[in-house]
C-alpha cells in the first residue's frame, strides 16, 4: 500500500503521520491488491480538515471531514471511508446477473410455428401479387412479460402478437394455436 501524506498550513509531526498510518490499517484490511491512499491534512482558521482518497481495485473512494482537532478529523474520515468501502463491497457481493427463463419449445410446436409462418407468408404474397400494394403498419413494442402478452392477445382477438419480452429484452411473437393454447417464437442467435 502506498500512502502519501501532505499537509497544508500544518507542520507534519511523526506522531500525526503515525496516527494516520495506524488508522489506515483498517482500510488496508479490505483490499487484497495494491492500493494507493492520498491523505491531505489542512488547517483553515479553527477547522482541522482531513481528506482521504483511496484508489483500489479500479475504484476511487473519497472522504473529507473537519473538526476542532486533527486527530478527531482523521478518525472521522477513516470511519467514513471504511463505511463507503463496506457499502461498495456489499453492493458488489449482492450483484447477481439476471437469470432469464429458458423455455424450450418441443419440435412439434416449432414445426407448427414454421408452418404457420409459411402459410402467412404465402397468403401475404398472394395478396401482394394480386393488388401489388403493401400496407405497412407501425408497431409500437411496449416491453411486457409473456403473461401480459397472452392477455393482450386475448383482448385483441388477433392471430399473433409481436412484443418486446421484458425478461429477455428480445423481440418475440406469440400466436394462438389450433387447440387454443399459445405458442411463443423466440429468436436464438
Amino acid at each position: 500500500m502506498r500512502v502519501s501524506i501532505a499537509g497544508r498550513h500544518l507542520e507534519m509531526t511523526d506522531a500525526l503521520k503515525g496516527h494516520v498510518e495506524d488508522r489506515l490499517d483498517k482500510v488496508r484490511a479490505h483490499f487484497d491488491k495494491v492500493i494507493d491512499v492520498d491523505v491531505v491534512l489542512s488547517v483553515e482558521k479553527h477547522r482541522h480538515i482531513a481528506e482521504v482518497t483511496v484508489h483500489a481495485n479500479g475504484v476511487r473512494i473519497h472522504g473529507k471531514e473537519s473538526s476542532q482537532d486533527m486527530y478527531q478529523s482523521v478518525d472521522a474520515v477513516v470511519e467514513k471511508i471504511d463505511r463507503q468501502i463496506l457499502k461498495f463491497k456489499d453492493r458488489n457481493h449482492r450483484f447477481q446477473p439476471r437469470k432469464g427463463k429458458v423455455t424450450v419449445m418441443p419440435a412439434n410446436e416449432i414445426s407448427a410455428a414454421v408452418e404457420a409462418a409459411r402459410e402467412a407468408a404465402a397468403e401475404s404474397t398472394a395478396v401482394a401479387t394480386e393488388s401489388r400494394a403493401i400496407v405497412r403498419e407501425p408497431l409500437s413494442m411496449k416491453p411486457m412479460s409473456e403473461a401480459e402478452a397472452a392477455l393482450q392477445l386475448d383482448i385483441s382477438n388477433d392471430a399473433f402478437l409481436v412484443f418486446s419480452n421484458s425478461e429477455t429484452q428480445q423481440v418475440n411473437v406469440m400466436y394462438v394455436k389450433h387447440d387454443g393454447s399459445y405458442g411463443l417464437i423466440e429468436p436464438h442467435f
